[in-house]
């Protein structure tokens, strides 16, 4: 074995990052999107695609790629029989097929003892106490997804329609949205017929910002997220001394917020998701039988 791949996709896209036996990396790429919930064909074209590039970049030949291992992170890996699915039809010599989640804990605590949160589009939540991991939450923006971008964003749109009909209090933040939508609430509920989570998300910042003026339906709407974020890392039962790692695009926005309690674990994560896929495919395969699935 001469390389080790760490696989890192979701819904947007896929990454790919080759590394030496000793997780130095050498190569990385992108492709399409590797949701196996939603498209387990795709995603798995997508993953070689991703693979064979970051073997290109790195100057290696991609006909190595049936005698490398891989850990692949992939959101839908949560679900149902998706992640045994995949494996049976991946071309690497070995693989495993983990939650976007793990890659992300491994990448930003390592192997050791700790805690992150993904407070982005989507919310996700893992621990590792005593060498065992358990996750919360990533269960998509219908049911789940506390917290997150998409579901500030829709609460927004929400806020702003009972403002219209008079039933809740209106704020510059409301007006300011169905101003986006010219003044028009049937242009709100068209907007959402095919709306995705990206969609509503892409309001979310103007919600903190807002908020920091001292908007009342803005603090609402981030009173109401921050308390769901709380309550899923109470879930966690998280140790005084366990380092916690925000990530996502809304970290930053949400560390200034959380309680006393939550602002004294915030550590920086030591790498980002793809980073912790390559480094659990170097712990996994390269360091001996003892270490192999």
């Amino acid at each position: 074995m001469k390389f080790v791949l760490g696989i890192d996709g979701g819904g947007t896209s896929c990454r790919a990052a080759l590394a030496t036996v000793d997780g130095a990396v050498v190569g990385r790429a992108r492709s399409g999107a590797a949701n196996i919930r939603t498209d387990l064909t795709g995603a798995r074209a997508n993953i070689v695609e991703a693979a064979r590039q970051a073997f290109l970049a790195a100057g290696a030949n991609p006909e190595l790629i049936p005698r490398t291992p891989a850990i692949l992170g992939l959101a839908g890996a949560n679900v149902g029989t998706y992640r045994q699915q995949l494996e049976a039809i991946l071309p690497f010599s070995r693989s495993r097929v983990e939650t976007d989640a793990e890659i992300a804990l491994e990448g930003a605590v390592g192997p050791n003892d700790g805690a992150m949160a993904i407070l982005g589009t989507g919310t996700a939540y893992m621990a590792r106490k005593a060498g065992k991991s358990r996750a919360i939450g990533g269960w998509g923006f219908q049911v789940g997804d506390q917290g997150s971008g998409a579901r500030i964003g829709r609460d927004l749109l929400e806020q702003t329609l009972l403002a219209y009909d008079g039933i809740r209090p209106g704020s510059p933040l409301t007006d300011a949205m169905l101003a986006v939508f010219r003044n028009n609430p049937e242009d709100v509920v068209e907007f959402t017929t095919n709306a995705k989570p990206g969609d509503f998300g892409g309001f979310a910042p103007k919600v903190f910002d807002h908020a920091e003026k001292g908007d009342l339906v803005a603090n609402w709407i981030l009173g109401k997220a921050v308390a769901d974020v709380e309550a899923s890392l109470g879930a966690l039962d998280l140790a005084d001394d366990a380092p916690l790692c925000l990530l996502g695009g809304l970290a930053p926005l949400y560390a200034p917020r959380l309680s006393a309690r939550y602002q004294a674990l915030l550590k920086a994560p030591l790498d980002d998701a793809l980073g912790g896929a390559v480094q659990m495919a170097v712990r996994v395969f390269a360091s001996g039988p003892k270490a192999a699935p």
